[in-house]
């Protein structure tokens, strides 16, 4: 400072060509200064300078509002404003490039040097959804802490809830949605068929038998609007149906009964559930009564009444076959009484048998006395 404008009081301020700078005297903003030199009143050393680095485009200082209330034209010509409603996103971009995302209710004061600036207004009051091609843009530049994505995958079907009540289906694909205070939910239903197992289920019989059951099934879902909101959980729902069913329809017949009539209890329980799910939008293709285990003690008994029954069959086969041969040896007898030709040849054969277990064989009075002789020998 020179001593003409100590006297005069003044000052030299110098801005340079990345900086801007807001002059106030006496307290009270004065201009915005650009770059050059400037010669500026500073009687008592009132004068006062807010220097901004255009480094930062966006423009934050505690002189704002009342720069805008007093110099309107001044903030107009260095500022750029975006404003968002309460039901409004605004996207704000610096040269082409995705610079800030604004929620409802938002305000963004850029440096207008620092541009250009573009700022698009999106209406979120009545849909949710992001554009796909906004929602790419956004996840490459990273910013998407203003929205939610939901992945869809092929043979799944997407249910999305705002606040808690249902909106619509939404296919397969990636689906964004803006996250602006109102709760989105997305709830993923697979459509493809899917298998469900019951294992090792303690059922008691008619006659107080108690029995473990191992049941599966395969489903699809039909209706996923339905599946979803009828019920809690809808294969929770339908794990309970096949245990109810199959518990009602056993505990009607006995032990013998579920083991002899298996594929008509599979068919009876089955009607009850498939009728039952397809009222929630649950499609069921096959229900099948897989095992029916039995008690160590119960399973020894049912052996040991095999093992009698497999007798008991044995010994009848046996005497059958004795009453066969019997009756083939009574045939036999009748034809050699009545015919002696085969009497003899009965008698040669007899013979023939005798001679193949002696050495030697003296035949002295024919073959007829030969055998008189024998069965003397033998009495």
């Amino acid at each position: 400072m020179t001593i003409l404008e100590k006297m005069l009081g003044r000052q030299r301020v110098l801005v340079k060509e990345n900086e801007r700078a807001i002059a106030l005297y006496k307290g009270e903003i004065k201009t915005i200064l650009e770059p050059g030199e400037h010669s500026l009143a500073n009687r008592g050393n009132r004068l006062e300078i807010a220097r901004h680095d255009l480094k930062n485009s966006e423009f934050t200082s505690p002189y704002e509002k009342a720069l805008f209330e007093k110099l309107p034209d001044v903030a107009k010509r260095h500022l750029t404003v975006f404003r968002t409603g309460r039901t409004e996103v605004a996207v704000v971009e610096r040269d082409g490039q995705l610079h800030a995302v604004l929620g409802p209710d938002r305000k963004l004061v850029v440096w207008t040097v620092t541009g250009p600036w573009t700022g698009t207004i999106v209406e979120v009051g009545n849909d949710l959804a992001v554009e796909p091609a906004l929602m790419r843009r956004l996840g490459q530049a990273r910013k998407t802490e203003m929205m939610t994505v939901h992945p869809v995958v092929d043979g799944q079907a997407g249910l999305l809830f705002v606040e808690g009540a249902f909106v619509k289906v939404l296919a397969a694909g990636v689906h964004a949605f803006w996250n602006v205070g109102r709760m989105v939910q997305m709830k993923v239903v697979d459509l493809k068929r899917q298998s469900l197992d019951v294992a090792g289920q303690e059922m008691l019989t008619r006659d107080r038998v108690t029995i473990r059951v191992n049941i599966s099934a395969e489903y699809r879902v039909v209706d996923p609007v339905k599946a979803v909101t009828a019920v809690k959980d809808f294969s929770e729902a339908f794990y309970r149906a096949l245990q109810y069913a199959f518990r009602k329809a056993l505990g009607a017949m006995t032990l013998d009964q579920i083991l002899e009539q298996k594929v008509t209890v599979d068919a009876e329980a089955a009607g009850k559930v498939r009728a039952d799910m397809a009222e929630i939008g649950v499609e069921v293709s096959e229900i099948t009564l897989k095992d029916v285990i039995l008690p160590g003690e119960m399973r020894d008994i049912l052996n040991r009444v095999v093992a009698a029954e497999k007798q008991a069959e044995a010994n009848v086969i046996r005497r059958r076959e004795e009453t066969n041969a019997t009756r083939s040896l009574l045939n036999t007898a009748k034809v050699m009484a009545e015919n002696p030709v085969m009497l003899r040849l009965k008698e040669l054969e007899a013979l023939e048998t005798i001679a193949g277990k002696v050495e030697r064989l003296t035949v002295h009075n024919g073959t007829g006395g030969l055998l008189n002789d024998l069965v003397k020998l033998r009495d």
